[in-house]
């Protein structure tokens, strides 16, 4: 009596991981196309926040294109490192100077 349990539960089980798994006989999902980052942040001009609000990555199946967030987030990391050295050397002047920033101090907005 043990025996034949034991046979018809390693049948069971078999049918079971035929019936999830499939025998081979089911069609394959055709591969998707990942979807790519359609509008990504401007490379010719500092990133704004308006850019950062806009922007939206593409979703996978098992969440964000990894490749596309590191791009971002390196972009980021970097223009927030120019920035951090940017006011630093301007409150170095500003320390330095002990009033208001010069010409030379100013940003050049194009005018």
């Amino acid at each position: 009596m043990f025996w034949f349990l034991l046979i018809a539960m390693v049948v069971v089980v078999a049918a079971v991981t035929l019936a999830v798994v499939g025998g081979g006989d089911s069609e394959v999902l055709p591969e998707v196309a990942p979807e790519q980052l359609v509008d990504p942040l401007p490379t010719g001009r500092p990133v704004d926040r308006d850019d950062i609000e806009e922007l939206r990555l593409p979703v996978t199946a098992r969440g964000y294109r990894m490749a596309d967030v590191d791009d971002v987030l390196g972009r980021l990391a970097a223009e927030l490192a120019e920035r951090d050295e940017r006011i630093a050397e301007l409150e170095a002047a500003l320390a330095a100077g002990g009033g208001r920033p010069g010409p030379s101090m100013r940003k050049d907005d194009g005018q």
